[in-house]
């Protein structure tokens, strides 16, 4: 790991008016801006291409582009929080996603709404990257990981929540209300970030490029990076699916766009439950154990949606289970080993592990819109490959990284309480 001039700032982590679990919940809703941002709206991608008369992929383009400048814009504001604080990208950032929402829902055609929701995702990107950096700041050891799975658990109560929350929003309204909802989610955030006190102790003393290029020096940190590929894998299969769902719902199984919404969020109650289940299971087995397991599961689970999905809407819901499971309970165990590999520019690996995720997400979705005659097969080959291959990578890229994580935590035991006190 390389060092780099920082600047010390005298700070405590207190938070004088959110308090630590306002702090939890404000970061909860900050790493929500994706899924919020997606899954809002998703039971009105097919409305919308027939509105503004354009075919799926062109209007996919509104999800797909979104999904590349958030990663992109992740790898700034990120390094820029390591400069100037989180509380000030934070501001700049959210300030811009609030206009960005503004515009989208005011846009007169696709080809608007598509850059108008690139906006929204350039200034959004400062919640996913800055999000994490606060738990590193905040946070440490054991006590992290637990942060994490809660968080993780509350973050993905929104694709559960958000499907059903849009489909009665286009009952009330048109495709319009719903980025006016988002908007609001925005402002509400942006008065959060007001209210929080800042959490950074350190300040790189470089430039803005400077700051932007420790981005290089984080990523030659070979543990961190072999395990950002590693975990990153994962979301070009989930986020095929997210992408696909309501096509596969509404126009393969012919359900209604309400219907839809409450097997999507089926779905996302394997999210929910997974951070949780870790927690569980790491008070008898070894995390790199559930870690292997949970790559076998989202293999297995492929193989089932692949032969069994396409029988009934509630089979391939039902096959495709362990995999949201799987994916969402290694998710706390693998961001805190990816935080655990860095002692400085947090931020800048907070970017990497979002813009890694994001840009594998997006390739997911990619792949998946194209017309293939099954598209539920698809999902479950993206499945069943991704399974295998990070299962068999897995065992390569833990030996160090694990004993890594272990020593961190012996030296930091004794400081945990203080920390956990501070917070």
């Amino acid at each position: 790991m390389q060092a780099t001039d920082t600047a010390v700032v005298e700070h405590h982590h207190t938070q004088k008016h959110l308090g630590a679990k306002g702090l939890i919940a404000l970061i909860a809703l900050l790493s929500a801006f994706v899924p919020l941002s997606t899954d809002l709206y998703l039971p009105a991608l097919p409305s919308m291409g027939e509105q503004f008369n354009v075919p799926a992929n062109l209007i996919n383009l509104t999800l797909i582009l979104f999904f590349i400048f958030y990663g992109a814009g992740t790898l700034v504001w990120g390094p820029l929080s390591d400069k100037y604080g989180r509380r000030p990208a934070l501001l700049a950032g959210l300030a811009i996603y609030a206009a960005g929402s503004v515009l989208c829902a005011n846009a007169w055609d696709v080809y608007a709404l598509i850059v108008f929701r690139v906006l929204q995702a350039i200034g959004g990107s400062t919640a996913g990257a800055v999000a994490t950096a606060i738990v590193k700041d905040v946070f440490d050891g054991r006590r992290r990981e637990s942060v994490l799975a809660l968080v993780q658990s509350m973050v993905l109560i929104s694709p559960a929540v958000a499907p059903v929350l849009g489909a009665t929003l286009l009952q009330l309204t048109s495709w319009r209300g719903v980025f006016w909802a988002l908007a609001g989610i925005g402002l509400l955030a942006l008065a959060g970030s007001v209210a929080m006190e800042e959490t950074s102790t350190q300040r790189n003393a470089g430039g803005v490029f400077q700051s932007v290029g420790r981005l290089g020096k984080v990523l030659q940190n070979r543990n961190f990076t072999a395990l950002l590929v590693v975990f990153s894998l994962v979301n070009i299969a989930s986020m095929a699916f997210i992408a696909s769902s309501s096509y596969i719902y509404v126009d393969g199984f012919g359900l209604s766009e309400q219907v839809y919404s409450f097997f999507f969020a089926v779905n996302a109650a394997g999210l929910v439950l997974g951070p949780m289940v870790y927690l569980q299971l790491s008070k008898r087995f070894r995390r790199g154990t559930i870690i292997n397991v949970c790559f076998g599961l989202i293999a297995a689970s492929g193989l089932l949606v692949f032969l069994l999905g396409s029988l009934q809407p509630w089979i391939f819901a039902a096959t495709l289970w362990p995999a949201s499971i799987a994916g969402s309970c290694m998710r706390p165990p693998g961001v805190n080993l990816m935080l655990e590999q860095q002692k400085e520019d947090t931020g800048s690996a907070s970017s990497l592990i979002g813009c890694y995720g994001i840009l594998m997400g997006s390739l997911g979705m990619l792949i998946v819109s194209f017309e293939w005659l099954d598209t539920i097969l698809m999902v479950g080959i993206l499945n069943l490959v991704i399974g295998v291959i990070c299962a068999v990578l897995w065992p390569f890229v833990s030996r160090r990284t694990l004993q890594l994580q272990y020593m961190n935590h012996q030296e930091h035991q004794g400081h945990q309480g203080e920390e956990v006190t501070a917070a």
